[in-house]
């Protein structure tokens, strides 16, 4: 009899505690959604209060964007060309390999593109905006800023969110060129396909609602890893060890976002189609 109640009472202490951890959790979940808002209000109340730090914008531009260019480049010429020769046997077996420069730009602009970029993106920029805040909340600089009169949100937090949200869609333009240049290099492979020949089914095959909604996602995954890279980075609070989980929280719930924004974009796309 005894037995039996020392079995119940563990399956009950089991039960409590898986109860407490999914409480637990899900506050936390809750919590952390409620702060990033919060963050995210705060910035643009920042945003439109004067004075405008235009010398940290046009810095932090130059150094989140035409820094990722090379790597975005590069990631864009090697996703078109696999793109091609991984697309090009199907579309031979059923005879429609005149179709692969109109496939393969349709798939790069409206999603491929813009995503991946994004996800680049959010490994190079979100991770060191992560990590640099971080350092700078160790080394109390955050705190000497607030100290000599310098409001550290305006001039850290605004200019890299601003400038993430700006340099992001440029990049993914120049990604959708290069990678569609690695497209025509694919297919000149084993076939012969001149320049204007292939670049004139491309445009052909796309719309306005192919490229436009693609490019206005981009804005979004652009504010989206400023705003997670830049709220890990600002409230780290574990001294050194805080600037790698910082890095690492910046990429993991940034590339997440880039996913569920892209979600919610499809969805409204597919309304207006």
């Amino acid at each position: 009899m005894s037995v039996i109640i020392q079995i119940k009472d563990k399956e009950t202490e089991s039960s409590i505690k898986k109860e407490t951890f999914f409480n637990t959790t899900l506050k936390n979940f809750f919590l952390e959604i409620s702060l990033i808002t919060r963050f995210a209000a705060h910035f643009f109340i920042e945003l439109l209060k004067p004075p405008y730090e235009f010398g940290e914008l046009l810095k932090q531009s130059y150094l989140i964007g035409c820094k990722s260019l090379p790597l975005v480049g590069i990631t864009g010429f090697i996703m078109g060309l696999v793109l091609t020769i991984q697309s090009r046997p199907t579309l031979v077996q059923f005879g429609a390999e005149s179709w692969l420069p109109a496939m393969v730009g349709v798939s790069i602009i409206r999603e491929i593109g813009p995503v991946i970029t994004a996800l680049i993106f959010a490994g190079k920029v979100g991770s060191g905006i992560g990590a640099e805040l971080a350092s700078m909340k160790v080394t109390e600089q955050i705190d000497a800023m607030e100290v000599s009169g310098t409001n550290p949100f305006k001039y850290i937090v605004v200019t890299r969110i601003l400038s993430t949200s700006l340099m992001l869609p440029i990049l993914v333009v120049f990604a959708d060129v290069i990678a569609l240049y690695g497209s025509y290099v694919g297919v000149n492979l084993k076939g012969d396909v001149s320049f204007h020949l292939f670049f004139s089914q491309v445009i052909e095959s796309l719309d306005f609602m192919d490229v436009f909604p693609a490019l206005i996602k981009t804005f979004f995954f652009g504010f989206a890893i400023g705003l997670i890279g830049c709220y890990n980075g600002y409230n780290s609070n574990k001294g050194t060890e805080g600037v790698g989980i910082s890095a690492n929280a910046a990429v993991v719930y940034a590339s997440l976002l880039v996913f569920i924004i892209d979600m919610m974009a499809v969805q409204v796309t597919s309304l207006f189609m």
